[in-house]
C-alpha cells in the first residue's frame, strides 16, 4: 500500500534568544505568502509577555522548514502574534511596550520594559525562555491546509484571510490586495470598515467581490463566486486589470458624488456593495449626474430613503408594523436582514436602489467626438477662426484646430454644432471636463 503522507515534523524546544538570533540572521520569516496580518492588541502582547515573567508555559510554535539559497529559513505557519510580541518587547521589531507586574524579589508593582529589565540584569527572564517548537516539512500545499486548520480556534481566520493563505499567489488577489490598500483612508473616514476589520483583510474581500461583479456585469453570490476565481490555476491579467479600472473609476465615482457617505446606513458595507455595483453599471452604461443639482438631489433622495428604512427597523425592534406607506422601505429591509449575500436579495436591493436614483442619470451622447461633416460645417461657418478661449487669441488654421464641447461631454454635453467652439489644441486638452 502507497503512504500518502507527505508531512513531516519534530518537536524541540528554543530560547527566545535563539530565536531572536534566527530572526535577526533572516532564517525566521514572519510573513509567508499564506499569512495574515497582525491582529493582537497591545493587551494580548502584554498578557503574553507578563505570561513569559512568570515562567507560565505557552503552546508551540509551528515552523515550515525550507531550503532558500542554500540556507535554511523557517516560515512561521502558528505563532506569529507570539513572536511579533516577543520581537516587539526587545526592541528587535518597532512597537516597543511595558507591562505592569510584580517579579520576584521587588516589594511592589513596576512597569517593566526592556530597558527596565536590562538595568536590573534580569533580561534572562525573557531570552532564557523555553517555547515548544514544531518543525513541519511537506508540500506547501500541506504546509497551507496546517495553517488554515490551525488558525480555526482563538482569533479563528475570517474567509477571506483563509482565501488569501490558499491562492496567496493568485494574480486576481494580489491586484484586489493592491487596490485595497489605495482606498483604506477612504474606507476608514467613511466608517465603512474600522481599522481593526481591515486587519482581517474584509476590505480586500469588497474589492475582490466588485471586480469580479463590475467584470461579469451582475452581483455575485460570495460564498461560492470568490474562490471559484481564485482556485482558477491561471487568470487572464488583462481581464484582471480591466476590472481593477473598473472598481477604481466606481469608487472615485461614489466618493465624488457622495462625501458624506458616512453620515448615512449606506456606508454599511451590504448596502455600500450593492450601491457601488450599480453605480459601476451606471458608468458601463454610460449614464452620469450631468449637473450639481442633480447630485446633491441625488444624495438628498439616498440619504432619506436611508432615514426610512432605519425607521422601519426601529419600528420592528419596538415590536411594531411598518406604516401602509413604508412597504419600499421594508422591502428593501428584508435583503440586508436575511441571506444578505444571497444573489436573489443582492439583485433586489440593486433593484430598488436603481428605482430611486435611476431617473437622475442623464445618458451620454452615443457619439463622442465630431463628425468629419461637422468639422466641415464648424470651420466654414466660422467668421473669426480663433481660439474660443478666455483670453486666447491664438489664429487658427485648417491643420492645427480643434472642436471643443462647450458642455463638457462627461457632464452629458452632446456632439452636435449648438455645442461646439474652435479651440486650440494647448487649451482643448488642458481644459479637460470644465466648462
Amino acid at each position: 500500500m502507497t503512504n500518502t503522507n507527505t508531512i513531516s515534523h519534530k518537536t524541540t524546544t528554543n530560547s527566545i534568544y535563539d530565536l531572536i538570533n534566527r530572526y535577526e540572521h533572516g532564517n525566521l520569516n514572519l510573513e509567508p505568502g499564506f499569512q495574515r496580518q497582525s491582529v493582537w492588541t497591545e493587551r494580548d502582547r502584554m498578557k503574553l509577555i507578563d505570561s513569559i515573567l512568570r515562567n507560565y508555559p505557552l503552546p508551540a510554535i509551528f515552523l515550515y522548514k525550507r531550503e532558500e539559497d542554500g540556507n535554511l529559513v523557517y516560515d512561521v505557519i502558528d505563532g506569529k502574534q507570539r513572536l511579533e510580541s516577543i520581537f516587539m518587547f526587545t526592541g528587535v521589531m518597532k512597537g516597543r511596550f511595558s507591562v505592569r507586574i510584580q517579579l520576584a524579589g521587588e516589594n511592589e508593582m513596576e512597569w517593566v520594559d526592556w530597558t527596565w529589565l536590562k538595568r536590573k540584569e534580569r533580561q534572562h527572564l525573557i531570552t532564557g525562555y523555553e517555547i515548544p517548537v514544531v518543525e513541519v516539512d511537506g508540500d506547501i500545499g500541506d504546509i497551507i491546509n496546517i495553517f488554515v486548520r490551525i488558525n480555526s480556534t482563538g482569533k479563528a481566520l475570517t474567509p477571506q484571510e483563509q482565501r488569501h493563505a490558499r491562492y496567496y499567489n493568485s494574480a486576481f488577489l494580489k491586484e484586489a490586495a493592491r487596490l485595497a490598500r489605495h482606498y483604506e483612508e477612504f474606507f476608514i473616514s467613511n466608517g465603512i470598515f474600522s481599522p481593526g476589520l481591515l486587519s482581517r483583510m474584509k476590505h480586500v474581500e469588497l474589492i475582490c467581490e466588485l471586480m469580479l461583479s463590475l467584470a461579469q456585469g451582475d452581483v455575485l453570490n460570495k460564498k461560492t463566486a470568490l474562490d471559484r476565481v481564485m482556485a482558477a490555476s491561471s487568470g487572464d491579467k488583462r481581464q484582471t486589470l480591466k476590472a481593477s479600472r473598473m472598481v477604481t473609476t466606481t469608487l472615485n465615482r461614489i466618493r465624488q458624488m457622495f462625501p458624506h457617505l458616512r453620515t448615512s446606513r449606506l456606508k454599511q458595507v451590504t448596502d455600500f456593495y450593492t450601491l457601488s455595483v450599480l453605480i459601476g453599471k451606471f458608468e458601463q452604461e454610460g449614464l452620469i449626474l450631468s449637473n450639481r443639482r442633480r447630485n446633491r438631489l441625488a444624495w438628498d433622495l439616498l440619504q432619506a430613503f436611508g432615514s426610512q428604512v432605519d425607521e422601519v427597523r426601529d419600528l420592528q425592534r419596538k415590536a411594531k408594523g411598518a406604516r401602509q406607506d413604508q412597504g419600499l422601505y421594508r422591502d428593501y429591509l428584508l435583503t440586508v436582514s436575511q441571506m444578505t449575500d444571497d444573489v436573489n436579495q443582492r439583485r433586489k436591493r440593486e433593484q430598488i436602489l436603481r428605482g430611486i436614483l435611476g431617473s437622475l442619470f442623464a445618458k451620454k451622447d452615443s457619439q463622442r467626438g465630431f463628425t468629419a461633416e461637422q468639422r466641415r460645417i464648424i470651420w466654414n461657418t466660422s467668421f473669426d477662426r480663433t481660439c474660443s478661449h478666455p483670453g486666447c487669441k491664438t489664429k487658427l488654421t485648417w491643420n492645427d484646430f480643434t472642436i471643443d464641447h462647450i458642455r463638457p461631454y462627461s457632464k452629458g454635453g452632446r456632439s452636435q454644432l449648438k455645442n461646439a467652439a474652435l479651440m486650440c489644441k494647448f487649451h482643448n486638452s488642458s481644459e479637460g471636463n470644465r466648462k
